[in-house]
C-alpha cells in the first residue's frame, strides 16, 4: 500500500507539471498570437522569440510527464484491469507521436522568422501567411491529438471508479471529460463556428483534472487493497 501511495504521488507530481506547463504554453500563445492577423502575429513571435520557444518547450515537457503518467497510472491500475490498464496505456502512448509531430507546426514559425537566406524568395507577406498556417495546423493537430488523449480518460476512469483507490466521484468524472475532450475535435472539423458547444465539457474537464490531481498529491490512494474485476 506504501509502494503504491508512492506511485499515485509521483503520478501527482507528473499531473501538477502537465497542469502547470500547458497553462504556461496556452498562455503564451494567446499573448503572442493574434488570430487573423498575420502581421502583428509575426511581430509579436520576433519580438518574444525566447518566450515563444519557452512555449514550446513546456509544450515538449508536458507531452514527456504525460507520457510518464499514464506509465504510473498502469503499474498503479494494472492490478483492478490488467487488459484495461494497456489500453489506456496504450491511448496514452498512441498521443506521443501525434503531439511531437505536431510540435513542429509549432515550431516552424521560428524558421520561417529566422532570416535565413533560402527564405529570401518569400515576400513578407507571404512568410507572415505561412506563419498563421502552421500555427493553425499546430492548433488542429492538438485536437487530433485529443483522439488519444481524451480517449484514455474512459479506461482511466472505469479504473480509477473500480479501484476503490479513490473516491468513485473522480473516476465519474474523468469518464465525463473524456467526452469533453473529444467534442472539441468534432467541433473544430465539423462546426468551427459553434466553439460554444465545448465550454461545458471544457469547465467539467478543469473540475476534473484538478479534483484528481490534488487527490494525487494530498491522499495518494485509499488505504485499501484495489477492488479486482475479470479481464476484458
Amino acid at each position: 500500500m506504501n509502494t503504491n501511495k508512492k506511485i499515485a504521488r509521483i503520478a501527482g507530481i507528473l499531473y501538477l507539471m502537465i497542469i502547470v506547463t500547458g497553462i504556461f504554453a496556452q498562455s503564451v500563445r494567446s499573448t503572442l498570437i493574434m488570430p487573423g492577423d498575420a502581421a502583428a502575429t509575426a511581430k509579436n513571435i520576433m519580438a518574444s522569440e525566447q518566450l515563444f520557444r519557452a512555449g514550446i518547450v513546456s509544450d515538449l515537457i508536458m507531452t514527456t510527464c504525460f507520457l510518464l503518467m499514464g506509465f504510473a497510472f498502469y503499474v498503479l491500475l494494472k492490478q483492478v484491469n490488467k487488459n484495461l490498464a494497456l489500453l489506456m496505456l496504450l491511448f496514452n502512448l498512441g498521443g506521443m507521436p501525434l503531439m511531437g509531430t505536431n510540435i513542429l507546426n509549432e515550431f516552424a514559425p521560428v524558421l520561417l522568422l529566422s532570416g535565413a537566406d533560402y527564405l529570401k524568395v518569400l515576400g513578407t507577406d507571404q512568410l507572415q501567411a505561412l506563419v498563421m498556417l502552421f500555427l493553425n495546423l499546430y492548433e488542429h493537430g492538438y485536437l487530433i491529438a485529443a483522439i488519444s488523449y481524451g480517449a484514455y480518460l474512459l479506461p482511466l476512469g472505469y479504473l480509477v471508479f473500480k479501484s476503490g483507490y479513490f473516491p468513485r466521484i473522480l473516476g465519474i468524472l474523468l469518464m465525463v471529460d473524456c467526452f469533453g475532450l473529444l467534442i472539441p475535435l468534432f467541433q473544430g472539423f465539423l462546426f468551427p463556428g459553434y466553439k460554444v458547444v465545448t465550454y461545458p465539457g471544457l469547465v467539467i474537464g478543469m473540475i476534473a483534472e484538478f479534483s484528481f490531481c490534488l487527490w494525487l498529491l494530498i491522499k495518494g490512494v485509499k488505504d485499501q487493497q484495489p477492488a479486482t474485476s475479470e479481464a476484458v
